[in-house]
């Protein structure tokens, strides 16, 4: 009788264990989801206040509202008592309930130097890891996410396009064709390693004949130089002839 006790006892001491270890467990997983919504949170507010308004749509806009609702909608279900996210998720239904004709207030931003299209390209990793984590929450169809997807990568050559082409524009600018013949050539080379250059055909040509254009203004810069070069050399040569003479003239 007494060994039963003891077995029991010892039983009762493992459940209760092993009760207290899924529950901490339990507990961990929730703090642990909780700061990473609340990350999400804050990237889907980073993505809809400053992504570039040039780059930025209505359909694009309205997708990262819904995934911000998506985020709200599990933070509340965690805090039913969050007032701030209970908030901030009707006033983002409201915006939902526009549909297409929601509004987009973005500024527009131009892609003028690397940091630029840095910070841009960040932004358009975490628009990618945002439809992904959505379309594991089961909130964007398969299907849907994956059009996204592919939008993304669509924005993030445009972006490129635009940044080329302004490092070109202000090489031209501050008249420095050679500066602007490198830019122009690395879009022109970026835009022909496209999975799908066709896509691209218009903003290709447009960047090609910039391209030919700026050669031709480097050509006719070396031409001009060599024809400097040329004159001074032949000025030298009547100098060395004259000196010649001149010496000539005085040992006579």
């Amino acid at each position: 009788m007494i060994t039963l006790l003891v077995v029991a006892g010892i039983a009762l001491l493992i459940a209760i264990g092993y009760m207290n270890h899924v529950a901490e467990n339990n507990k961990l997983e929730k703090a642990r989801t909780k700061i990473e919504l609340n990350d999400r949170l804050r990237r889907c507010g980073e993505l809809t206040e400053t992504f570039p308004g040039q780059l930025m749509t209505p359909s694009l806009k309205l997708l990262i509202t819904r995934l911000e609702i998506n985020v709200c909608q599990r933070l509340l279900g965690m805090e039913k008592t969050n007032a701030a996210v209970k908030a901030r998720l009707d006033e983002l239904n409201a915006l939902a309930a526009q549909g297409e004709s929601i509004p987009v207030n973005n500024p527009p931003a131009p892609i003028q130097t690397e940091a630029k299209a840095k910070d841009v390209r960040f932004l358009l990793e975490a628009l990618h890891g945002q439809i992904t984590r959505a379309a594991q929450d089961g909130f964007l169809p398969p299907n849907e996410a994956k059009r996204w997807i592919r939008e993304v990568r669509h924005i993030l050559v445009l972006l490129h396009i635009e940044f080329f082409n302004n490092l070109g524009q202000q090489a031209l600018q501050q008249e420095q064709p050679g500066q602007a013949r490198l830019a122009f050539e690395r879009g022109v080379q970026y835009l022909r390693k496209q999975q799908e250059p066709q896509l691209y055909a218009e903003q290709l040509a447009y960047l090609e004949k910039l391209l030919a254009r700026v050669n031709a203004m480097v050509l006719a810069s070396t031409k001009a130089a060599e024809g400097e070069v040329n004159q001074l050399t032949e000025g030298l040569k009547e100098d060395e002839i004259n000196d010649e003479w001149k010496k000539k003239k005085v040992y006579d």
